[in-house]
């Protein structure tokens, strides 16, 4: 089994990942955000570097499509922190209708992302975290870090709106959408619990 995890920055993705990898004891894939090169430079200058960041993102996500591959040929199940499909349809997207990406640059990533999909399987449940711009700003303000402080409220909530647009029209296989924007499951067990039987309904049809 594959579960992927999307959802705005700061709405808990890789908190839930953590628990979800840890309670079903699966594999969990984390979006590398420490060890990116351009995520600093992006923030403080979004037209200069958003081209070179959303490549590095879109390469990295596709070998860890494949890394994930394996695992479940050799029958593990995954935990996945954000996809291959949020970069090109939320983060692209966003930046290239908000000018911040030209149209030539993001055509050309965009054509790119057409010929890796064709060979990455869609996971077995794709876990949408709704979070309103509170949650998010209270969870990045939590975390500290640095190149974060720079993030408007404005890109939240444009973010906020392309995942909306796109969890509707979403077909490459089951979703589920559990607003966060209340849960606390770092400290409520029981809002885990929600999560998780919610998981267990949808995949295994457990109650």
């Amino acid at each position: 089994m594959h579960i992927a995890i999307v959802g705005n920055i700061g709405a808990g993705k890789t908190t839930l990942a953590h628990k979800l990898a840890q309670h079903f004891r699966w594999e969990v894939f984390l979006e590398d955000v420490d060890d990116n090169p351009y995520l600093k430079d992006f923030y403080r200058d979004m037209p200069r570097w958003a081209f070179h960041l959303q490549v590095y993102f879109l390469n990295g996500r596709f070998r860890q499509t494949q890394r994930i591959k394996e695992l479940q040929k050799a029958g593990k199940g995954v935990i996945q922190d954000r996809t291959i499909y949020e970069d090109a349809h939320i983060f692209a997207a966003n930046l290239h209708d908000s000018g911040l990406l030209e149209t030539r640059d993001y055509n050309n990533y965009y054509g790119l992302f057409e010929s890796m999909i064709e060979l990455v399987a869609p996971p077995d449940l794709l876990l949408y975290l709704r979070a309103d711009l509170p949650k998010l700003i209270n969870q990045i303000e939590k975390r500290g870090r640095d190149y974060e402080n720079t993030i408007s409220i404005e890109y939240l909530k444009n973010l906020n709106e392309h995942y909306e647009k796109w969890i509707a029209n979403y077909s490459a296989g089951r979703h589920l959408i559990v607003d966060v924007s209340d849960l606390d499951y770092v400290r409520k067990p029981e809002d885990l619990g929600i999560i998780v039987d919610k998981i267990n309904t949808t995949l295994f049809g457990l109650f």
